[in-house]
């Protein structure tokens, strides 16, 4: 049996949330990060993505398998389900992720207070 997946991996307030780089769509890097210490099933992957509709869930997992970096087998047991684990090519994504997640890390500060800077110079000129 696998070690469930932490339901606040990805806590609002996580450097992974923060970080500007982007690896394919907005949920993809998440998704990576779900799949690197081996397959998941959906359900498993919904548990610290629970952000994501199912729908969109989805359609970031077909892209992934679309670009090679995910791996979708459909098991036709007793029990019938679908697990998704990392390709080769996916895991050569998790250093760079790793290099992008510690520069966010490194300039969360920063990052937090342009964002929050940006924001309230956006209400300004609305509210103008």
């Amino acid at each position: 049996m696998r070690e469930p997946l932490p339901a606040d991996m990805f806590d609002e307030l996580c450097p992974s949330s923060l970080n500007p780089i982007r690896f394919g769509d907005k949920w993809s890097a998440l998704i990576i990060r779900c799949l690197e210490h081996g397959p998941r099933r959906f359900s498993e992957l919904r548990v610290p993505l629970s952000r994501v509709t199912p729908k969109v869930l989805t359609q970031s997992l077909r892209s992934l398998e679309r670009d090679g970096l995910v791996k979708r087998t459909v098991y036709a047991e007793a029990s019938p389900h679908v697990e998704y684990e990392l390709t080769p090519l996916g895991r050569s994504m998790l250093g760079p992720m790793a290099s992008a997640c510690a520069w966010a890390e490194e300039h969360w500060d920063e990052l937090l207070d342009a964002r929050e800077s940006y924001d309230n110079a956006a209400r300004i000129d609305r509210a103008g």
